[in-house]
């Protein structure tokens, strides 16, 4: 671990290779767990928002699941995430032709519809954010079903620092992403 300003950043992040290989897991990541998306507070308000317009590429099912529990939901810890369908698929998921787990936000962001791509922690993922109240702790979220996804970043020699690099910019700004780079480089002299 290391300090980078108000964040303190698993090296993790820098010694792993990842790119996402849905043409093998599908977006699992999108379908299997027992919780939602974890949503800032602002990101729940731009649901609100967005969701007429996000609810035209959802189906039946999760616009049920949406309309039940709501655009976004908050866990017994407070927690804001996004809603279940069937306590599984985040209810923003949608399926292409191949039947594999897209995002339906992202789609109306794709299309023109909406501004707001998705939640900034499916755009960070692997990558997980812990915020505390005097820094945020950066993650490297390791689980089975992306190892796929491990392989194609080695062979890509793809760091996951490097493939959220839009997301991590989104979520801590471009200076903080080049003093990241910075100390990536100096790891590897």
């Amino acid at each position: 671990m290391f300090q980078l300003g108000k964040t303190i950043v698993s090296e993790a992040i820098l010694d792993n290779d990842f790119a996402c290989n849905l043409s093998a897991c599908k977006g699992a990541c999108c379908v299997d767990g027992d919780a939602g998306a974890p949503l800032e507070a602002q990101e729940a308000k731009i649901l609100e928002e967005i969701y007429p317009k996000v609810k035209a590429y959802l189906s039946a099912e999760s616009i049920q699941a949406i309309e039940q529990q709501g655009v976004f939901v908050t866990t017994k810890n407070g927690e804001l995430e996004t809603p279940l369908v069937g306590g599984a698929d985040c209810a923003y998921v949608i399926y292409d032709e191949k039947n594999t787990a897209l995002c339906g936000i992202e789609e109306a962001y794709n299309q023109g519809d909406v501004s707001w791509k998705k939640p900034v922690s499916c755009h960070l993922y692997p990558i997980r954010v812990k915020e505390y109240s005097e820094f945020s702790a950066i993650n490297y979220h390791k689980w089975q079903i992306c190892d796929s996804a491990c392989s194609l970043g080695r062979s890509l020699e793809l760091p996951i620092y490097k493939f959220v690099k839009e997301a991590l910019i989104r979520k801590f700004g471009s200076e903080w992403y080049a003093e990241l780079e910075l100390i990536a480089d100096k790891r590897k002299q």
